[in-house]
């Protein structure tokens, strides 16, 4: 299994040399891994404790009903919630663009100048991910960018700081990150120290790689051509205004939404995404039908890019089959036994966090570590910090990363030679932040 996961991780990064998109080869390692997996038997669990325990609850030859109707239908679960809030959010951000709503905020940015337009939309992007989400802010932080930077290769670096400010926005906040989110629910901190203990860290891990690449940057960037000539008159002020703010104020009310029915985020984007249906539904009736397909849902979501929540799936299957055959489990034991630091194991885990999906891995640490570390000890906080921002490193190591390599078909390549060194270099400076405040003010 993780021959084949190696391999077809190679495929996925290989991409455009093989020509073979990478959703494609993201769906097969998923099917793969998980054939192997049944075909390999109860035999395969590598955890020989859950395997005592699997044996004693599972009755002999049931092994592939449990596999198929327990083990992988819960995987599934909780990544639907995943695409489906993809799909939801990215559908929401491409009807406030037909609407051309983004005018609102791009027509406010004034420069051109590329290291002043760098800072500004990656601040934006740092404070927006704390009250959204880090999926969520790069998704709208995208869009925005199409509207700034008319040369897709320059945008790129844009996109790549995105990335990295999104995920250090998302790592402080107990909404911003679902690593987060996780650790909070599960009561292991607290809204208040979260933020205390890593938002000079996360600040740090975006300055540091913002301030080296503005040094490469010199310039004025092209604004995009004007497609006045296409939408002219297509919709009112008064319209863009509704469809913005209602946008916007959907993806805002997603926590508190969460907060309030402690339902799933999924379902408080699918609201929003409804309401706004039927906004446009009634706002576009007496338009014609070549208009509205235009700016009303049913005709936007054929714009959505499918193949990136393909892909999405696709590669957190692949991650699922390995922490159920508890290989995930079996690496953080090993961690725990040959390194012992609990510092140094949170930053291999951030390093893991790039290649494999940060969820399995924080879930595998919450439940070695459950009863060893009361809340708000330091060891929960550096995991969120570690896990968040880690997946900046490679471009498909987080959910902003997938997002935004989908939206702008950025080479895995191109970002590991042009952004991954950047963001390492933050990672371990917020990193090594986090442990000198630790050590000399909170006294971790």
């Amino acid at each position: 299994m993780i021959i084949v996961f190696i391999l077809g991780y190679a495929a996925i990064a290989l991409e455009h040399p093989l020509k073979v998109n990478k959703s494609a080869s993201a769906l097969l390692l998923a099917v793969l891994m998980w054939v192997l997996l049944m075909l390999g038997g109860a035999s395969l669990l590598v955890n020989p404790i859950n395997f005592q325990e699997f044996l004693v609850k599972i009755p002999t030859g049931s092994f592939a009903e449990w596999l198929s109707h327990h083990a992988l239908l819960e995987h599934l679960g909780e990544i639907s919630e995943i695409v489906f809030f993809l799909l939801g959010a990215m559908t929401i951000v491409e009807l406030i663009d037909s609407h051309e709503g983004f005018r609102i905020i791009t027509d406010k940015i004034k420069t051109t100048n590329k290291v002043k337009l760098l800072w500004v939309t990656s601040i934006i992007t740092f404070f927006l991910s704390s009250v959204l989400d880090n999926l969520t802010t790069a998704i709208v932080m995208v869009a925005l960018l199409r509207k700034l930077i008319g040369d897709r290769k320059e945008r790129w670096f844009y996109a790549g700081m995105v990335i990295i400010a999104a995920n250090s926005g998302g790592a402080f906040s107990p909404i911003g990150d679902v690593t987060t989110i996780m650790l909070w629910i599960g009561g292991h901190v607290t809204t208040v120290n979260i933020i205390l203990k890593t938002f000079i860290p996360s600040v740090v891990s975006m300055v540091i790689p913002l301030a080296l690449l503005s040094m490469t940057m010199k310039g004025q960037v092209q604004k995009p051509a004007k497609v006045a000539a296409d939408h002219n008159n297509t919709t009112t002020p008064l319209e863009r205004n509704i469809v913005f703010a209602l946008g916007i104020g959907s993806l805002l009310f997603v926590p508190i939404f969460k907060t309030i029915t402690h339902l799933p985020p999924y379902m408080g984007i699918l609201l929003g995404l409804s309401v706004l249906w039927i906004v446009t539904e009634i706002m576009h009736k007496a338009k014609n039908d070549a208009y509205r397909p235009m700016v009303t849902v049913a005709g936007v979501l054929r714009r959505v890019d499918t193949p990136s929540v393909l892909f999405f799936l696709g590669i957190l299957l692949a991650v699922a089959s390995l922490q159920t055959a508890g290989h995930l489990e079996l690496l953080a034991n090993s961690l725990d036994k040959h390194v012992g630091n609990l510092y140094v194991i949170n930053v291999i885990i951030g390093l893991l966090s790039s290649i494999v999906d940060n969820v399995p891995l924080v879930a595998g640490a919450m439940g070695m570590y459950q009863n060893t570390f009361p809340p708000d000890h330091y060891f929960w906080e550096m995991l969120a910090y570690c896990a968040g921002t880690g997946g900046s490193i490679l471009i498909i190591g987080s959910a902003a990363g997938v997002a935004v390599m989908g939206m702008e078909k950025i080479d895995f390549i191109w970002y590991f030679k042009k952004i991954s060194i950047w963001a390492l270099i933050g990672y371990f400076a917020g990193a090594i932040t986090f442990w000198a405040m630790s050590l000399l003010i909170f006294h971790g």
